[in-house]
């Protein structure tokens, strides 16, 4: 993957989540591309452990529901980057939203424009299969309406000068897998691997996010930030794979391994198991993904990069693979 040249001024970020996925994909890019990052953290030296590829970020104590904690870390950045989400993939209303409110008030308060990662819960069927940044948003789920909720907030926060960008995404893989359906529940972290579990039906095409290339998406975008709207959505197009199974056969291809054994998700044992395990339920909300092609036309970003950032799908799947510690890691050679 190739990557910009750093920014010939220095500026500031402030990362929401920078242990996660996508909060640890921007802030990589962004250092890569010369920004000082921040981040705030309820417990820094855990935090730190959890990111040791992350030299150089600058640790703050405090807790991203906090909006005194969270204006006092964004004090001079230029760029909040929330990519925090609740833990567990639980209490989206009671905890997601409030979690904005504070980075918004920080937005306000020290003239930093958000960056905010979107998905595609915001849609429903009328949207469907080809999502436009101005498509429709009518979700039929819980998590979907939140989301909603959020980019609304985001919207009329520009008003009061709170500026923003949102880029919507697929499902995420890269990097450690954390929070994502990749390593979550396709495949087993730590070790060999004796099959891959596929979530939905074979042929229906299947939108992913390779975490590194969203990262640098962000940072391009961030080094912008002159040209951008107060407000304003993209969409990242990502890895689009019709059939959704040629995910499974990139896996085969990198181990060398035509004949690994997939299994078919069970549904129905996550559904009898709901009752007595949240993080199920959340799972099971979002089920319908895996049974409907829902692509992101990305042109509106590519208008404003001139290309978005691609990694082939093998190379970005071996790299995803030794990170979950699947496969040994390539050594680079001279």
């Amino acid at each position: 993957m190739e990557h910009s040249p750093p920014s010939q001024v220095t500026n500031a970020a402030l990362v929401l989540g920078i242990t996660g996925g996508a909060g640890g994909a921007v802030a990589r890019a962004l250092l890569e591309h010369g920004w000082q990052v921040r981040a705030l953290h309820r417990d820094p030296s855990r935090a730190r452990h959890q990111a040791r590829d992350l030299s150089g970020v600058d640790w703050r104590e405090g807790d991203a529901r906090s909006p005194r904690d969270v204006l006092r870390a964004a004090g001079g950045v230029d760029v909040i980057v929330h990519a925090v989400n609740p833990p567990g993939y639980r209490k989206w209303q009671e905890l997601a939203v409030p979690m904005l409110a504070s980075s918004i008030e920080a937005a306000r308060q020290s003239g930093a424009r958000i960056l905010f990662p979107g998905n595609v819960y915001n849609f429903g069927p009328d949207a469907w299969p080809l999502l436009r940044e101005d498509s429709p948003q009518h979700p039929t789920t819980r998590k979907g309406a939140v989301r909603v909720e959020m980019e609304r907030m985001l919207e009329q926060a520009a008003d009061s000068g709170a500026r923003s960008i949102v880029i919507r995404a697929g499902d995420f893989f890269g990097g450690g897998g954390e929070g994502s359906w990749f390593g979550a529940a396709m495949v087993k972290p730590g070790k060999p691997l004796r099959a891959v579990t596929y979530p939905g039906a074979p042929e229906v095409g299947h939108a992913w996010a390779y975490l590194p290339d969203l990262g640098e998406t962000f940072a391009r975008v961030a080094d912008l930030e002159k040209g951008l709207p107060d407000f304003g959505r993209f969409h990242f197009g990502g890895q689009w794979l019709e059939p959704g199974i040629e995910i499974v056969e990139s896996v085969r291809r990198v181990l060398g391994r035509p004949d690994l054994r997939v299994r078919r998700m069970p549904w129905w044992l996550m559904r009898l198991a709901s009752p007595v395990a949240p993080f199920l339920r959340e799972l099971l909300e979002m089920r319908y993904l895996w049974y409907e092609a829902v692509r992101l036309d990305n042109s509106r970003l590519v208008a404003l990069l001139g290309r978005e950032p691609h990694t082939p799908l093998d190379e970005a799947m071996r790299a995803t693979l030794a990170a979950l510690g699947c496969i040994e890691p390539e050594v680079p050679t001279d």
